[in-house]
């Protein structure tokens, strides 16, 4: 069994290993502390890793041809998060990565990935379903974005992000909206004014 100390325990929650599994675990993944405002990645950049967040916010983006950036995902506390385009086609970055807090991570490549999984497979299972629930969230999120109005995606943020509102700015939350930060301040104003 492991230890409450373990990374092994502290990412797969609902897993148990043996001291041996914990000790496979440990060789590939790699802590790494961060400061607000370092990038984690930049478009272009080669893309071979995925990064569990133990503590801080992340933000992964995209930044149009006319400069606009586009917030695709917060990454909070126990989430993972890479650019999962480039990860999965084996392509270079179309996103880019900031801490806006900051950030206690553990990183770990696809080779140790691969290597977690040949040697422990209900660690494959337990990302199988992270990255289902992952798929699920962004599709909903894609529903929204088409079918409801800019108040109501920024309510569903809300919900879904409850305590990042204060720690993030403003046009991170419009750019992961898809609004202006006017549009943003208005419905804030009408939401809180009734």
């Amino acid at each position: 069994m492991t230890s409450n100390n373990s990374i092994a325990k502290k990412i797969f929650k609902d897993l148990s290993f043996s001291k041996e599994e914990v000790k496979i675990i440990e060789s590939v993944f790699f802590k790494e502390v961060y400061k607000k405002g370092a990038k984690l990645l930049k478009t272009g950049d080669n893309v071979d890793k995925q990064y569990y967040i133990l503590e801080g916010c992340l933000r992964s983006y995209h930044v149009d041809d006319h400069g606009r950036e586009y917030t695709v995902q917060f990454g909070i506390n126990d989430w993972w998060i890479s650019d999962y385009t480039a990860y999965f086609s084996n392509s270079n970055a179309i996103m880019n990565i900031e801490v806006i807090q900051n950030a206690i991570l553990y990183r770990i490549s696809k080779k140790g990935k691969d290597y977690l999984y040949n040697q422990i497979p209900k660690v494959e299972s337990f990302f199988r379903k992270k990255l289902e629930k992952a798929f699920a969230a962004f599709q909903k999120r894609i529903l929204a974005d088409l079918s409801q109005s800019a108040s109501e995606r920024y309510i569903n943020f809300v919900k879904f992000y409850p305590n990042i509102e204060k720690s993030v700015k403003n046009y991170h939350i419009a750019s992961y909206l898809g609004i202006t930060t006017e549009s943003l301040s208005r419905i804030r104003k009408e939401l809180f004014s009734n």
